[in-house]
């Protein structure tokens, strides 16, 4: 009884500050987007701490990276919280039907990538993270280029997991959730269909494979391995980012599936290759990525078993 009064608070709060923030013209609502986000990044300790603390763990590897721009892990974090709240007040205008703009104005890169895979016939995977506005990037590609499903992880909540749901189904979207989402998703790829994943969150070693992520070992999800040997389809690398006063979203090659002859070794290398197109993303946009999680969870002592893997786009 408490939980259900709890989250119809949280949903009525929601709904309250959202109206009111959807309703700001667009330079106002990145000023108040920003702040929000500075707000939350001192009054949200304990995701301050793991921003905090990945990031630092992180650096030694990135700054091995070639173009890495040296950056204080305060001043990462910082601005990480602050784009997150960026993104808040942009979905809250979509959700109220005032984002179309929002829409609009994505710039497509690398089209010619993602047609090349459609033209095979057996669906489009599009391998993605929690990068950017990452339902902006769902979104757009919906509403301009073609409809898509995206895979995901209902919340606790489940009265504002219909509010993330209704915002995910805008322009005729689609949602397969994480439970029940590998037979949808093989029947979706039999109809020639697209749909988004995010690879990025930590997974149990029941459903993952030991892979390196930006230095360090982490579990990583093998669904999309599984899914190119199961279904043939191909697996295209996608992310946004923000780039002036609009977003960019940039489709990559296909990813090419590992020829190793042992399957387990095939899916690691696959797993490992898509996982290198994260870590360059977060080399050139290291503020957009979602450092609040904890990613590298289960890992103590554990050293990863599958060396370098494929170049990132």
């Amino acid at each position: 009884m408490l939980k259900e009064i709890r989250w119809y608070l949280e949903l009525a709060l929601f709904l309250a500050l959202s109206l009111v923030i959807s309703w700001l013209p667009g330079r106002s609502a990145d000023w108040v987007g920003r702040r929000l986000g500075r707000l939350f990044f001192f009054l949200l300790k304990e995701r301050r701490r793991i921003a905090l603390e990945n990031i630092e763990r992180a650096l030694p590897f990135l700054e091995a990276q070639p173009g890495w721009v040296r950056r204080t892990p305060h001043e990462l974090a910082r601005e990480t919280f602050e784009n997150l709240g960026r993104s808040l007040l942009e979905d809250c205008k979509i959700y109220h039907g005032h984002g179309r703009r929002l829409i609009d104005t994505v710039e497509f890169r690398g089209q010619e990538h993602f047609e090349r895979a459609r033209e095979k016939g057996k669906g489009v995977a599009f391998i993605t993270a929690h990068c950017g506005n990452w339902d902006l990037m769902a979104l757009a590609f919906g509403a301009r280029i073609q409809e898509l499903t995206v895979v995901a992880r209902r919340q606790d909540n489940p009265h504002l997991n219909d509010v993330l749901e209704r915002i995910r189904k805008a322009y005729g979207n689609r949602v397969f959730y994480k439970s029940s989402a590998l037979r949808a998703m093989l029947g979706a790829f039999k109809r020639g269909e697209t749909v988004g994943m995010l690879i990025d969150q930590a997974v149990g070693a029941d459903e993952g494979i030991l892979i390196e992520f930006l230095g360090r070992p982490a579990w990583a999800t093998k669904l999309p391995a599984y899914i190119a040997k199961k279904a043939g389809t191909p697996m295209v690398p996608a992310f946004i980012h923000r780039e002036g006063n609009h977003h960019v979203m940039t489709s990559y090659p296909e990813l090419i599936p590992s020829t190793a002859s042992d399957p387990e070794r095939a899916a690691a290398e696959d797993v490992q290759a898509l996982n290198r197109c994260i870590e360059r993303y977060i080399v050139e946009h290291p503020t957009e990525w979602y450092w609040i999680h904890k990613r590298w969870k289960n890992t103590d002592g554990l050293s990863a078993p599958v060396p370098g893997g494929s170049d990132a786009p």
